[in-house]
């Protein structure tokens, strides 16, 4: 299976068993355990507003092959937002209630980002085509983060707890499963190249002010550290290790997304993806408990 082959995009009954998972799911690493955790603070309300602005926008879409994406686009952001969510009541049984952060999050994306009263024609249209646009510069970063966490060795051997492994790796595999939709879409009702850049700075702000905010939120507000602080060095210190993306390689993504022959089908492994969603235990309904584990256990990521 070639990066470009299509592939038939479904939701997937996903379910994950939270009750061996402890807080630290990545042992002896607080600040990066949280730093991924941020994962599940934006990606509830960040992906139903996808599916809200998808549907507004679905019939504008003339090729039916790219609306049958588009719809399956839409059912696995749907269910990748609820299982997300559903980590959040574990965190709160395990002391650190992530309702104040998340409720800055709803915000963002509901009120910010959402409908506007605009009369119709022009401006209204043009408002749809920023969200459309902000999507694309988004999902290019999903993508990254998929693509990172399906070859993320490091975790498997530190230790990292199986179900939230599955979990991001599950989630990560239907990121880089369906990577080119949404760059699609707005090359089909828009592609201007200037609303591109525009909205990729907007989108790459936004990502990194929320995903700073939230990792410090999580580092101030867990009831096992004395004197919690989410710092730069750290997360450099932690790309460096493998256990999260490294800052060069974050920075390499942006003239990647910004060159105008730029399609993210260049990128990552359909195969790859595909392969992670059939042998998960997760994405296949079989919930496993999480827990201590070593690599040898989890096999590692595939190749």
């Amino acid at each position: 299976m070639s990066n470009t082959e299509r592939t038939e995009l479904k939701a997937r009954r996903v379910a994950f068993d939270w009750s061996a998972t402890p807080l630290h799911w990545l042992p002896g690493d607080p600040a990066t355990t949280h730093t991924i955790n941020v994962l599940h603070l934006l990606l509830p309300a960040g992906e139903r507003w996808f599916v809200h602005v998808y549907k507004q926008v679905l019939p504008q879409i003339r090729d039916p092959e790219l609306r049958k994406d588009v719809i399956g686009f839409i059912g696995q952001e749907a269910v990748h937002s609820q299982a997300h969510d559903d980590v959040l009541p574990h965190l709160a049984e395990l002391g650190l209630d992530p309702a104040p952060y998340t409720a800055q999050v709803d915000w963002f994306f509901e009120k910010l980002l959402g409908d506007r009263t605009l009369p119709p024609g022009r401006p209204r249209q043009w408002w749809l085509m920023e969200r459309v646009a902000l999507i694309a510069a988004i999902e290019h970063y999903t993508a990254f983060l998929g693509d990172w966490v399906l070859n993320a060795e490091a975790l498997d051997r530190r230790g990292a707890d199986p179900v939230m492994l599955d979990l991001l790796r599950w989630h990560g595999a239907e990121e880089v499963e369906h990577r080119s939709v949404a760059f699609d879409l707005f090359l089909h009702v828009d592609g201007g190249y200037r609303r591109r850049v525009r909205t990729w700075a907007l989108a790459f702000s936004a990502l990194v002010f929320l995903w700073q905010r939230g990792a410090r939120f999580f580092m101030e507000n867990d009831p096992t550290l004395v004197d919690g602080r989410a710092g730069f060095r750290a997360f450099l210190r932690a790309g460096r290790q493998g256990v999260l993306p490294s800052a060069g390689a974050m920075l390499r993504s942006v003239p990647t997304y910004l060159s105008r022959d730029y399609h993210p089908s260049q990128e990552c492994s359909t195969a790859q993806a595909v392969a992670y969603l059939n042998s998960s235990p997760g994405a296949n309904g079989r919930p496993q408990p999480g827990g201590p584990h070593t690599a040898a256990a989890s096999g590692g990521a595939l190749r």
